[in-house]
């Protein structure tokens, strides 16, 4: 990958051995400081990281439709006959006393129109073109895990940091995320690698922000570790302390939430919300699985919040009972398949929420910068769309089907009819029972999409019914969220206790006695009630 591209922009030299001048070039493009060097940055970029990825499959190539020669206007034959070239090399009018640029600029000028087709079609046929390119699975899959370890790594931050991530079970939990990762590009099953269509149209929507760890990680050779950038010239030297351990990526453990999802998380929401950012609000494990609970723990936060969901799913059996067949019968009867193999059960949900939660009566709540995305068993994300704004809802009894859902329209109060309407889901949703004990995920690709739009990798209807294991919700934000979040508890704690005092608050413990005896209520003078 880095010997290829050194040797940008004369392609056709790749493989490189890497000197001092190709490190200067992978540096500046793996950096992101390729204004000078890539005429259409990000697009340019994303084409040479392709390229430097990909190996050549020579029985693709030889399928592919060659123009004939005769095809061609015999007027263009002779321009076609070389290489244009670069802007900069064509002849141009002028008087050559005036050519006094030194060599400096006319480095420059060449940077400033190269573009990355042009570096193509200098090199061999294979370079010039993407067709019959692919990316091996198998090694896209090994650099993933690394993206997966880069993703939170700081400026200057020592790689070595992390390396308890690729040890024991740590390892496996890293290799089981980036399966999931890889199952969005391609079906490893039946394709052995990821052309550069797929490439390219997946990794806009569902994974902004993947090589984003690139970044940091080359630039240690940029700046000195010895290098103090804050000092001023003329000033006294300070000593940095090397010594302070920087905060966990995770304050709070959860269930659901671990490292290698908080980085798998990064690949599409920006790793400074993310990283030592994330609170725990509420795990069902923890504070119980009820709504009420549900809505003590995360009502008060007033920041972005991620819900995480985690299931196994349901097998498709004749007969219910319980809980199960009285969720079962609450769906529409048409059911999609499933959305991934079937070896692989687990199955994990969530959606990104800029907005404070609150109870849904008539109207959803969240904008048109909320997220519903899929993580396990494999990655998607269905960003929210302008059809309509069903984004998140929170409803509680008496409506039909009380709940928490994202992508549907809100539930109808509870009619007198014997028989309650099935539950509504959207084109693409995500819905949960009122007990937290099971939960459906609907992809209808056929009706285009509802509040989120469809998956950009998985073009067919499918959903997924799954019974809950686990509920987390994280806050985004730091000691100033926690603090507002803080104040509002201890203010609700204060208004249920005023509340409770039966004496107005007074805090006289004899009063209040002598006042519930006065009631009957207490003592032996009380009254009341048929002991017949």
């Amino acid at each position: 990958m880095i010997s290829f591209i050194g040797a940008f922009p004369f392609l056709n030299d790749a493989p490189v051995i890497l000197g001092f001048e190709q490190m200067i070039m992978v540096v500046a493009i793996m950096t992101e400081r390729y204004t000078k060097v890539l005429a259409k940055g990000a697009a340019n970029r994303k084409k040479l990281l392709f390229k430097s990825l990909a190996v050549y499959d020579r029985k693709l190539s030889e399928i592919q439709k060659q123009t004939p020669a005769s095809e061609i206007d015999p007027n263009q034959r002779g321009a076609a006959s070389h290489a244009p070239g670069f802007a900069v090399d064509q002849a141009v009018d002028g008087d050559d006393d005036n050519d006094d640029y030194d060599d400096d600029d006319l480095v420059m000028s060449a940077f400033d129109s190269l573009d990355i087709n042009d570096a193509f079609k200098t090199g061999d046929f294979h370079a010039a073109t993407t067709h019959g390119a692919m990316i091996p699975a198998d090694n896209f899959r090994r650099l993933i895990m690394l993206l997966l370890i880069t993703a939170p790594l700081g400026p200057q931050e020592s790689l070595s940091a992390y390396t308890d991530r690729i040890t024991g079970s740590a390892l496996n939990s890293l290799r089981s995320t980036a399966e999931n990762v890889l199952s969005a590009f391609t079906d490893v099953e039946k394709s052995p690698g990821i052309t550069f269509a797929q490439f390219s149209e997946v990794l806009p929507t569902n994974f902004p922000h993947l090589f984003n760890g690139l970044n940091p990680l080359f630039e240690h050779f940029l700046f000195s570790k010895n290098l103090d950038l804050s000092k001023r010239k003329g000033s006294a030297a300070t000593t940095i302390p090397r010594n302070l351990a920087p905060p966990p990526l995770l304050q709070d453990k959860g269930n659901i939430l671990n490292l290698d999802i908080l980085s798998q998380l990064s690949f599409f929401i920006n790793g400074d919300d993310l990283f030592r950012r994330l609170r725990l609000l509420y795990s069902g494990a923890d504070s119980g699985y009820s709504m009420g609970s549900f809505e003590t723990k995360v009502f008060n936060w007033r920041a972005p919040t991620i819900f995480l969901i985690s299931g196994t799913r349901l097998e498709k059996t004749e007969s219910r009972r319980g809980s199960e067949g009285v969720f079962h019968d609450s769906l529409p009867p048409q059911r999609f398949p499933n959305g991934s193999s079937p070896d692989r059960n687990s199955v994990v949900f969530g959606a990104l929420l800029r907005q404070p939660w609150r109870v849904t009566n008539k109207e959803c709540f969240g904008a048109d910068d909320m997220v519903l995305f899929q993580l396990a068993p494999t990655h998607d994300v269905f960003s929210a769309s302008s059809v309509n704004r069903n984004y998140a809802a929170f409803t509680k009894a008496p409506s039909t089907h009380p709940g928490i859902s994202f992508g549907s329209s809100p539930p109808p109060s509870s009619s007198s009819s014997r028989h309650a309407p099935l539950r509504n889901l959207g084109p693409v949703s995500l819905a949960l029972d009122s007990s937290f004990e099971f939960g459906v995920f609907n992809h209808d690709f056929t009706s285009r999409g509802g509040a989120f739009s469809t998956s950009i990798s998985r073009k067919f209807d499918f959903q997924e019914r799954f019974s809950i294991d686990d509920i987390e919700v994280w806050g985004c934000g730091g000691d100033e969220e926690a603090r507002i979040q803080k104040e509002r508890w201890e203010w609700e704690a204060r208004e249920a206790e005023a509340r409770r005092r039966v004496n107005l608050g007074t805090g006289d413990i004899e009063a209040d006695r002598a006042l519930l005896q006065m009631a009957g209520l207490i003592g032996s003078n009380r009254s009341g009630g048929s002991m017949a």
